[in-house]
């Protein structure tokens, strides 16, 4: 068996397992509020008890879970996916994967934060990808940025596909799991993926020094 991370596959078909769930929960609550404290509740267990999670295995009983922002209505939006966009290939590097091979295909745009680039994965199975890296990275949040939408990996928050638009709600930003242990190869966000507003919600700083 081999591992990711130092962990089982099985550990993480089982860790992806459980946040397509959670994801789906959050989908099916109609209170946005609501729906993210189903996902800081869920997502803080994943954390701090399932084999999978990527904080390390000896700091896990002295980590308390993520700081999470009070939620802010205002950062959620049903947005639609501008497809006018230059199909540019972003290759990333990993220690496990490869290059992982990514195609933009589309940008949302986002009222008085910004522009965020959707990117297609190219790889095996497919997914829409959103990272997104605001002002307050290397302070507040984490310097390389966080992750809004990978839905290969079950992170979804709706929308409706066909008709061309999606849920893009900052409150649930989340730190890839290289924010926690160098085990963990993760995509950054690129420039087109990068704004000038500052976002203190979603999953603050974290990392094995703070704890």
């Amino acid at each position: 068996m081999t591992e990711f991370g130092g962990v089982s596959e099985l550990a993480v078909a089982d860790w992806r397992r459980r946040v397509f769930a959670l994801y789906q929960s959050v989908r099916t609550e109609s209170d946005p509020a609501q729906a993210h404290e189903l996902w800081r509740v869920g997502r803080n267990e994943l954390l701090t008890t399932h084999p999978a999670s990527p904080v390390p295995a000896e700091d896990r009983s002295i980590y308390g879970g993520a700081e999470i922002g009070v939620y802010q209505p205002e950062l959620r939006f049903e947005v639609a996916v501008d497809p006018d966009v230059e199909k540019v290939l972003w290759e990333v590097p990993s220690a496990t994967d490869g290059v992982i091979p990514f195609t933009r295909v589309g940008v949302l745009h986002l009222p008085a934060v910004g522009d965020l680039d959707v990117w297609w994965l190219e790889s095996y199975g497919g997914g829409l990808f959103v990272p997104v890296k605001d002002s307050l990275a290397g302070e507040r949040t984490y310097g390389g940025g966080r992750y809004l939408l990978d839905t290969v990996k079950g992170a979804d928050l709706g929308g409706d596909l066909r008709a061309g638009w999606l849920v893009v709600d900052l409150n649930f930003a989340y730190n890839p799991s290289c924010a926690y242990s160098p085990d963990w190869t993760c995509p950054l966000a690129p420039a087109g993926n990068t704004v000038k507003a500052g976002l203190p919600v979603g999953e603050l700083t974290s990392a094995p020094a703070d704890f």
